[in-house]
């Protein structure tokens, strides 16, 4: 039975359930902010940035009502991790489920949580969310139920890069002809708050305001502890670039959760973490209770040339600005891949939670992630074809019929790989661009391989973390080198898998994911880099769409469907 049926009849029939509706009511607009110190433009939600925690147990509906009062931009909200089973228009992917929420107007998203877990949400139009637009969703077992392992508190962490230009900047330069790269961001921040050097701004300013290591916003976090205590630590990233490593000075790292599911537990240092994911880790202050701290997080994967974000881990009762009294942990080596690749393969379900992937597939796409040239632009591309947003959402067109809406000559579902070198910039560096769609029978199984090579650039491969909306799927292995689809498959872990919804694939490798197409609408994959899906690095998948229910007509009022917006 297909898996949105499944959790329907559990919803309706399960007499433990007692779920409850939540409702939030959220103002987004700019306002100047200097979360590492450096006053700019941000995206805020009721005046916060990281927005308003949603908390709610399984099962619960949660109610957004989202105003948008940003003037001169659009507005969309994907609730990163939560499947939509049922709502597929709620997803909040502009271009693929839903138009922009315009300025002055105001959209509702309603949504089932029908999972327990870690969880984000984020701005999903444009570059949107590297200005300030995201937050946690925490999600709690039933009343009467607990997880596999014991702590005493709980504490959620977001990990961010910061950026000093304007998303509009960036945009622009990346677009342009000649090309203007975003550069490295200026910041790390650790839940909000990070510290830039003033002194360092190429040029004074005359607006003493502009940068000022004395505004609140910027001081540095710190999470107060109690000696012998055992902490879960939900530790999420949203960087807009840079992969990251997490540590706390001298204390161990239990992993225990993945993007919502259950790991059977592993101990690190370093905790590596890329865009879109979520951890649980387990921390007890077992250390010497008379001094404080460092907690860091540090760039890996790029030659680092943004300083470390700090924090405090503060053991009560000391006073909360006693700093450490040694020198933040040094990083792990930013071009090291083997521990980054260890890490990854380590994270296997828990006994007890494992949900067995099919057997076999009935489908195999290969995503061989390039970076191209089009028309002198540089862009992103999978399978040398680049992803570019149609102006009528993808699930409205294919559940209304509309077939001028977008291209519909499907992308191809593979490359070349007898022939194409993933070690050599391509002589040919040209690509093309398209907004066709990958469509999948329903309640298929699908393997997708994530393919990583050379850049433009000689000698150089990049992390790219990829985000399934919509769905979890089974993380069947990585590798180093080129997929041999002769050898390579016979690896796979077809015993105990993570399922999770982001995942690296990291430079010069691959990643094999398996995923149920049992979850009717259209949903987006993606590199979860946001300047990587901005210059197309990103695919639509379609399955199911005779399943869809009846459109709210909140999401229309674009492209085709001008004139059919009802509020």
């Amino acid at each position: 039975m297909p898996l949105f049926l499944l959790v329907i009849i559990a919803l309706l029939n399960s007499s433990r359930v007692e779920a409850r509706i939540r409702r939030y009511k959220w103002d987004v607009k700019n306002e100047y902010k200097a979360p590492d110190c450096f006053r700019k433009l941000v995206i805020a939600i009721n005046g916060q940035t990281p927005g308003p925690t949603i908390r709610a147990q399984q099962h619960d509906t949660i109610i957004v009502e989202v105003t948008n009062n940003l003037f001169t931009e659009n507005l969309a909200i994907h609730w990163h991790g939560i499947r939509q089973i049922g709502t597929p228009w709620f997803d909040g992917t502009e271009g693929v489920t839903q138009c922009p929420i315009s300025p002055g107007t105001t959209f509702t998203y309603r949504f089932v949580v029908d999972r327990p877990g870690t969880y984000l949400y984020h701005a999903h139009y444009g570059m949107q969310r590297e200005a300030g637009l995201y937050g946690s969703i925490i999600v709690g077992l039933p009343d009467g139920e607990s997880e596999p392992f014991t702590y005493d508190y709980d504490r959620n962490i977001i990990l961010n890069d910061w950026y000093h230009d304007t998303t509009t900047d960036q945009a622009v330069g990346l677009t342009s002809v000649p090309f203007q790269w975003v550069g490295e961001p200026q910041s790390l921040l650790i839940h909000g708050r990070g510290r830039f050097n003033c002194s360092s701004l190429p040029v004074p300013s005359s607006d003493p305001g502009l940068c000022n290591t004395s505004y609140s916003d910027c001081s540095p976090y710190r999470m107060i502890v109690v000696p012998g205590k055992t902490y879960r630590l939900r530790i999420s990233s949203m960087t807009s670039l840079s992969a990251l490593s997490f540590q706390i000075e001298g204390h161990n790292l239990t992993v225990v959760e993945a993007d919502g599911h259950f790991v059977e537990p592993f101990v690190v240092q370093n905790l590596f973490i890329y865009s879109g994911e979520t951890y649980s880790v387990l921390v007890t202050a077992d250390r010497d209770p008379t001094r404080n701290y460092w907690i860091t997080s540090n760039v890996v994967s790029r030659a680092p040339k943004t300083p470390p974000g700090l924090g405090v881990f503060v053991y009560y009762p000391n006073h909360l600005r006693r700093a450490p009294p040694t020198a933040p942990p040094a990083a792990p080596a930013w071009n090291n891949t083997i521990p980054r690749m260890a890490q990854s393969q380590a994270i296997k379900a828990r006994q007890g939670y494992i949900i067995t992937p099919p057997p076999v597939s009935d489908r195999i796409i290969v995503f061989l992630n390039t970076q191209n040239r089009i028309d002198g632009r540089v862009r992103w591309s999978v399978n040398n074809v680049s992803f570019t947003h149609p102006k009528t959402p993808y699930l409205i067109a294919l559940k209304e019929h509309l077939t001028g809406a977008f291209d519909q000559k499907p992308p191809p579902n593979g490359y070349d790989d007898v022939n194409y070198d993933i070690r050599i910039v391509q002589p040919n560096k040209n690509a093309t661009s398209s907004n066709g769609i990958y469509r999948l029978d329903f309640n298929t199984t699908v393997d997708v391989i994530l393919q990583n090579a050379n850049t433009m650039n000689p000698d150089n491969s990049e992390t790219h973390p990829w985000h399934l909306h919509g769905h979890d799927f089974w993380v069947l292995g990585y590798g180093e080198g080129k997929f041999d689809k002769f050898s390579d498959p016979r690896k796979y872990n077809l015993v105990n898998p993570i399922m999770k919804n982001t995942v690296p694939v990291h430079p010069y490798g691959w990643t094999a994911l398996r995923f149920r197409a049992d979850n009717p609408g259209a949903w987006a994959f993606h590199c979860h880099i946001e300047s990587h899906f901005f210059m197309g690095m990103g695919v639509v998948f379609a399955e199911g769409i005779e399943k869809v229910g009846k459109l709210p007509s909140s999401i229309m009022g674009c492209g085709q469907t001008r004139g059919l917006y009802r509020p």
